[in-house]
């Protein structure tokens, strides 16, 4: 402990960009989003860029916290689907509750159940349709209309990944009932 203390710290520094601030789940980013501050060379990450300009228009996956580097995990692809396996599809749902959409945020696994109404003397009667399935995208976290969608009218969306067998069953389903989730432990 002696020799770390008489020795010179290290001077050699490399310029990083951070959030300047708490970014949340969704923002799309500007410049004055990051500022750039320089940092020992062994707590840069490679990859990041280095110029704010190549950030601008992203939109992030994760929220961010002030003085935390961005990642390329933490920021949206070019779409939806980016890095998915052939054949999955990105599936609008509609749930019955928007209010729950709030506890979800992209990345997070859900199952997705349909609970049908039967008729006046008839139970309710409840199907798994998919799951787990990953959420890419929820209108209660930075989901502006036309953004995604093309539309304003996207309370209660959460577009999920599904293969195509998921698919079939999830498209249209929210005409058989309401549609809820289960949150999924990864």
């Amino acid at each position: 402990m002696a020799v770390q203390q008489l020795t010179p710290v290290s001077e050699q520094r490399v310029t990083v960009l951070v959030a300047a601030r708490d970014l949340p789940t969704g923002t799309t980013l500007k410049e004055a989003d990051f500022a750039r501050v320089e940092v020992p060379p062994d707590l840069a990450i490679s990859g990041v860029p280095s110029d704010a300009g190549a950030l601008v228009g992203r939109q992030l996956a994760a929220a961010l916290s002030r003085g935390q580097i961005p990642t390329e995990s933490s920021l949206l692809g070019p779409g939806l689907l980016t890095g998915s396996p052939v054949g999955t599809a990105a599936v609008p749902v509609r749930m019955a509750d928007p209010s729950s959409i709030q506890l979800l945020s992209p990345g997070q696994l859900v199952t997705v159940v349909l609970t049908a109404a039967g008729s006046y003397d008839e139970s309710r009667q409840t199907q798994v349709l998919a799951g787990p399935v990953p959420v890419l995208w929820t209108s209660a976290h930075g989901g502006k209309g036309g953004e995604w969608l093309g539309t304003s009218d996207t309370e209660g969306l959460v577009v999920v990944a599904a293969d195509p067998q998921q698919a079939e069953k999830l498209a249209g389903a929210s005409t058989q009932g309401k549609l809820f989730f289960v949150l999924v432990s990864p």
